[in-house]
């Protein structure tokens, strides 16, 4: 019984998930585009499928009706991007049109499905110089806002028609003015005997900074870099406020231990057998631990250059502790634990380097600072 409710359970699971992908759902939501694009991709999987035949011979007509009427819209109208609307909207539908193409069933269902791939070269320049003309006028404004304006229309006038003009060095004029110019300064740490590992620590922060991808209008530069100082928006400072290589804490402790019902002999009786004699074993064991804890604080600052305020102060601490135990005892084994026993049986060693301990306690610190430079500058 159990076995076939499974099944039934199986095959309505199955018809649900038909029926959302078939296009339907989309459809009665009035999403014909996506209406479409799901009634094809079930037609591709399973060329066979009723409901998602039925669905894209309802949604498409829907679907290019809608897109023209938006098209005649925009035609008639006095919108500065009017024609980057028109090709938008050709865009869509030829999309549709190029996904039918690439599944039999589908083409089967509709029979005669548009292309307007003719109507969208007639546009493309036209929405190319739109966008042309109204990325010059952003840039004429020589703020950052604007810049970043003008970079989205330079680079739509590119993807609507490649190389258009100078239009590919007006991208990189944009671009270098929409953005953001951040100068890592890392206050090197007063220590030559840790400089390594310091070192070591600038490299990882240096690394992920200047390869920083996050965001296309972020970008990272040294200290050294003449050209763009000048026209730096932020100075992120990097600093250690603080740390301890290796502090040492020593430890001992010493235990009385026993245990109960133990063979600790054994008696002969009348008859001349022999029986066990239990008893109480105890043993005094003496664990020693030594640990070396090693703690930093790192803090970042943002500056805005102009002003010398200062935007963004955060700080990032960390820690690495090393510990080693040993010990030993006196009395009858049989008194400890597998545990206890085993740590007799080991003796002290020496500490990592202090590069090493250094090298640690940074990880968890470089963890929390790339965390925070990437939410912060995200959205930048």
């Amino acid at each position: 019984m159990k076995s076939v409710f499974l099944i039934l359970s199986c095959i309505i699971c199955l018809g649900f998930l038909s029926f959302c992908t078939s296009g339907r759902k989309a459809f009665q939501q009035g999403n014909y585009y996506e209406s479409v694009m799901q009634s094809v991709e079930r037609l591709r999987r399973s060329p066979n499928n009723n409901r998602a035949t039925q669905a894209l011979q309802e949604s498409y007509p829907m679907a290019v009706k809608y897109y023209l009427s938006q098209i005649q819209i925009a035609e008639s109208s006095s919108h500065p991007l009017r024609n980057s609307q028109i090709v938008e909207n050709y865009f869509v539908l030829n999309r549709m049109y190029d996904e039918i193409m690439r599944s039999p069933s589908a083409i089967q269902a509709l029979n005669n499905p548009q292309s307007f791939h003719r109507e969208l070269e007639t546009y493309r320049r036209q929405a190319a110089a739109e966008r042309y003309a109204l990325g010059q006028e952003a840039m004429n404004i020589e703020t950052r806002q604007s810049a970043m304006e003008a970079y989205r229309h330079f680079s739509k006038a590119n993807e609507y028609f490649p190389n258009y003009m100078d239009v590919r060095d007006k991208i990189e004029e944009a671009r270098y003015w929409a953005t953001l110019k951040v100068i890592v300064e890392q206050v090197p740490v007063p220590t030559l005997q840790f400089q390594l590992s310091v070192n070591f620590f600038q490299n990882q922060v240096d690394e992920y900074l200047f390869n920083y991808r996050e965001n296309e209008l972020v970008r990272f530069f040294p200290p050294t870099d003449t050209l763009v100082r000048p026209h730096a928006d932020h100075i992120l400072v990097i600093q250690f406020d603080d740390f301890v290589v290796g502090q040492a804490n020593n430890f001992m402790v010493s235990r009385e231990l026993s245990k109960d019902s133990v063979i600790i002999g054994k008696v002969r009786m009348d008859d001349g057998s022999e029986r066990n004699v239990l008893g109480t074993v105890k043993a005094k064991l003496i664990e020693h631990k030594r640990e070396l804890i090693s703690t930093g604080l790192v803090s970042m600052r943002v500056i805005d250059p102009r002003t010398d305020a200062v935007i963004l102060h955060d700080k990032f601490p960390g820690q690495f502790v090393w510990s080693v135990v040993w010990g030993n005892f006196n009395g009858d084994e049989r008194a400890l634990t597998p545990e206890q026993l085993a740590i007799t049986r080991l003796g002290p060693v020496d500490p990592p380097p202090p590069q090493e301990l250094f090298v640690q306690f940074c990880r968890p610190i470089f963890g929390q600072l790339r965390s925070r430079v990437s939410s912060y500058y995200r959205n930048f």
